[in-house]
């Protein structure tokens, strides 16, 4: 009896050990694919876009080895000779900006887009703002300075910048 007894102990403690190690093992692999799958939008766009190309156009044949293989992106952006969907988000949106920042400071849309919230901010790191793309899009352009809203009262110069991020060769 007090051998059966240990037996029970000795499977319930085994029992709480595998459950203890496989929550563990669970918990490890939801971070690690929380790091993997953390992707910028701009990164799932173009995938999800280059997806739906590969579909449409098919494989290609091998001109050296004969075999099938998949398109590469060079050569998908090479067939789709319509702008790169990313490139036109960020020229709209910069041209969208330049617009709102030549309105004036008492317009409610300047505000919105340059004004900073009264609030107390959430825990973590803090979430990105539309002011914040448009100093990345211009980073992007080869436009470094901190004053975009100045550059954007220049029409002929902010109309330079938006068609350069129209024009950008993103990977």
């Amino acid at each position: 009896m007090l051998e059966s007894s240990l037996n029970a102990a000795n499977k319930q403690e085994t029992l709480q050990g595998k459950l203890q190690q496989r929550r563990n093992n669970v918990n490890w692999l939801s971070r690690l694919r929380n790091k993997l799958y953390k992707k910028p939008q701009e990164r799932e766009e173009r995938g999800c876009l280059n997806k739906v190309l590969r579909k449409i156009f098919g494989a290609k044949r091998d001109e050296v080895t004969g075999e099938w293989r998949k398109l590469h992106n060079t050569e998908l952006h090479a067939l789709y000779s319509s702008p790169d969907i990313i490139r036109n988000i960020k020229s709209r949106r910069l041209r969208w900006a330049g617009h709102v920042a030549r309105m004036g400071e008492s317009r409610n849309a300047y505000r919105v887009l340059v004004g900073r919230p009264e609030v107390k901010r959430p825990l973590g790191r803090p979430r990105r703002r539309w002011e914040d793309n448009i100093k990345m899009d211009l980073r992007e352009v080869g436009y470094d300075d901190r004053d975009w809203i100045n550059l954007a009262q220049d029409r002929d110069h902010w109309r330079a910048y938006v068609r350069a991020a129209m024009n950008l060769r993103v990977p």
